[in-house]
């Protein structure tokens, strides 16, 4: 997957100020597994990322290919 996937979900998450909690539980996933996305030690399956992208309202390609940080 993507080297862009977990910056841009923790990047995300923070411009709409939503927790990790609440991003779980707007995409039905347990906020471990958040937490294991957004630090890159597991990346989700295709019906996460796109509970992921449909929660931000973003196409999947700005999701995983897009480098939201502007380094």
């Amino acid at each position: 997957m993507s080297s862009y996937f977990a910056q841009n979900l923790k990047i995300l998450r923070k411009e709409r100020n939503w927790t990790q909690p609440e991003l779980a539980s707007r995409i039905g996933y347990s906020v471990n597994e958040i937490w294991m996305w957004e630090s890159g030690k597991s990346e989700p399956h295709l019906p996460g990322i796109i509970a992921i992208a449909s929660a931000f309202a973003i196409p999947i390609d700005d999701l995983l290919l897009k480098d939201m940080k502007g380094d």
